[in-house]
Formats: structure tokens, C-alpha cells, sequence
């Protein structure tokens, strides 16, 4: 059966596509944005969080770790990361949860599953199922095989997506796709990949052949303090997406620091440290700029 990645399977969703919907949220991406809300869906294997704070000092982990990974130097415990295969035997046996294991292998049946237990609130309030991660282009048969059984029952689908693939990957995922909610965060090349590690070459131009599609879109844009939250940033992107025939609206993100708990948990470096989620003022400013490009634009 066909199988993949998830980290989690987020129901009562209502920011993620109209009505209320069930997120589900893949691992993998192939962009590295140094502010990212979901590090942990940027690896597509399965990885150990290490809450220290929640530790009782069992020592459990000590003795079912297959590879070792748990040790005690010098009365200290250490978490050797290059020994860990992700097996999740250690997080089974931390009660206190100290140890979590981030991303589950599941079958396209599991996630569904799940999904369809909403079915009374997706069709009293026009919702559906959206894909989200992470990048579910990134596990793009998975992707296709859980959009295709949604279909089956009846369910709007949508997918958020940075589109960053070659174009026969967005299109396999397009016909059993209701509506594509794609990032464009910068319309600036050099600034783009100094900000998420990529050119956004292949990016525009997928979102210009997007525009052109049958299915509605929104773009989006999370406005990152230093990054994009010029003027003249979000007046680019405007310009640029207001000639989208399909263009549903275009909607402003606010950043926000609450992911440094999980960059500590997976001994990643958080490079948006000092970083504020822009004020509501800030927000406003931004979202009049957009507006004076003649498109419907709104902020979270």
C-alpha cells in the first residue's frame, strides 16, 4: 500500500482553505527558510525532539536505545544526533515525553481514515482536506494517492504549496487538486536565495503557468521582519500576481518566533533570533499596498 511521511494530522483547521478542514502535514521541503514555523518537516525521515526540560532522569532511554545514542559523560547525559536512525524506540519508553518522535510513516487508508471522521463539518461549512508541511510535492505519488481517495468521497482539496519542482510535478498533482494556495516570498532573485537557500526562478514561472489553470489560487506571502516587509517587497509581489487570471485574493502572513522551542528540540540553529511578528499597523500599511495594485488582498 502506498505509504508516507506525516507529522501531524491537524482537524478543525480554518486557516488552511475555506471552511473547515482537516491539514495534513507532510515532511520534506526543498526550500531552507531560515525563519521556518515547521523545521521539523524539513527532513522527510523521521527525527527525535529532545524536550530536557520535561527529563525525569529514568534512564530508560539508556538502555533501549539500539545505536547508543543516549549516554552519561561525566554525570551528564548527551544525545549523540549522528547515531540516531529515527527508530522512535527511546521516545516509546519516555513516559515523560521528553523524547518525541517527529514524523510517522503512514498509509494513504490511515490518513484518510482520519479525515473523513469530519465529514458532517466539511459539508455544513464548504471545507475539505488540505496537504501541507513541509511540501507535499516533495511525496508527490503520496500526495496524489490521498487527494485521489478524498476525491473518491467527495472531498474538497487544496494544497499549500511553494511550488518549487519542475512543472510535471505540479501538474500531476493539479487533477485531483480543488484549489493551490502557493508562497511567493520575494520577487528579487539574489534576495530570494539568500533568504531560503534557492533561486525563485522556477517558482514565478510555475506560478505564472498556475495562474493559468483551471483551479482557483491564493498566494501568499509571510512577511519576515528584514526580509520582506518593505513597501516595495509586497508591491513587487503584487504587481507580479495581479496579472494571475485565476487569482482568488492575495494574503499576508505574519511571522512569528513561537518555532524556536522546536529548533532547540531537533539541535537545530534558529537564526531568527530577535525577530518580531511585524505589528498590526505594519500589517495594515502592507496589505493597503497590495490593494492599490487592483487585487482583493487581506492579512491573518
Amino acid at each position: 500500500m502506498q505509504s508516507g511521511f506525516i507529522t501531524n494530522i491537524q482537524r478543525f483547521s480554518i486557516h488552511d482553505g475555506p471552511g473547515i478542514r482537516t491539514t495534513v502535514f507532510l515532511k520534506g521541503c526543498n526550500l531552507r527558510c531560515y525563519w521556518c514555523h515547521n523545521p521539523e518537516t524539513l527532513d522527510i525521515r523521521p527525527q527525535l525532539q529532545l524536550f530536557l526540560d520535561r527529563c525525569i532522569g529514568c534512564g530508560e532511554c539508556f538502555e533501549r536505545c539500539p545505536q547508543g545514542g543516549h549516554i552519561v559523560v561525566d554525570g551528564r547525559r548527551e544525545f549523540h544526533r549522528d547515531r540516531c536512525i529515527g527508530c522512535g524506540t527511546c521516545a516509546d519508553t519516555c513516559y515523560a515525553q521528553a523524547l518525541v518522535l517527529v514524523g510517522e510513516e503512514k498509509t494513504v487508508e490511515e490518513v484518510v481514515d482520519v479525515v473523513l471522521r469530519d465529514r458532517p463539518f466539511y459539508e455544513t461549512s464548504n471545507g475539505g482536506v488540505t496537504l501541507s508541511g513541509g511540501e507535499p510535492l516533495m511525496q508527490l505519488d503520496f500526495s496524489v494517492a490521498i487527494l485521489e481517495r478524498c476525491r473518491e468521497e467527495g472531498l474538497h482539496t487544496a494544497i499549500e504549496t511553494a511550488a518549487n519542482y519542475a512543472w510535471s510535478r505540479v501538474a500531476a498533482i493539479l487533477s485531483v487538486t480543488d484549489l493551490v494556495m502557493m508562497d511567493i516570498k520575494l520577487i528579487d532573485p539574489e534576495r530570494h536565495r539568500e533568504a531560503t537557500g534557492v533561486s525563485n526562478t522556477r517558482i514565478l514561472e510555475n506560478a505564472l503557468r498556475l495562474g493559468e489553470q483551471p483551479q482557483p489560487l491564493i498566494v501568499r506571502t509571510p512577511i519576515v521582519p528584514g526580509v520582506n516587509d518593505r513597501a516595495e517587497d509586497v508591491a513587487a509581489i503584487a504587481e507580479f500576481v495581479r496579472g494571475l487570471p485565476n487569482l482568488l485574493y492575495y494574503e499576508l502572513l505574519p511571522f512569528h518566533p513561537l518555532a524556536r522551542g522546536k529548533y532547540d528540540s531537533l539541535d537545530m540553529p534558529y537564526r531568527a533570533v530577535g525577530l518580531e511578528t511585524p505589528s498590526k499597523e505594519t500589517m495594515d500599511a502592507l496589505t493597503d499596498v497590495a490593494l492599490q495594485f487592483g487585487i482583493e488582498a487581506r492579512h491573518a
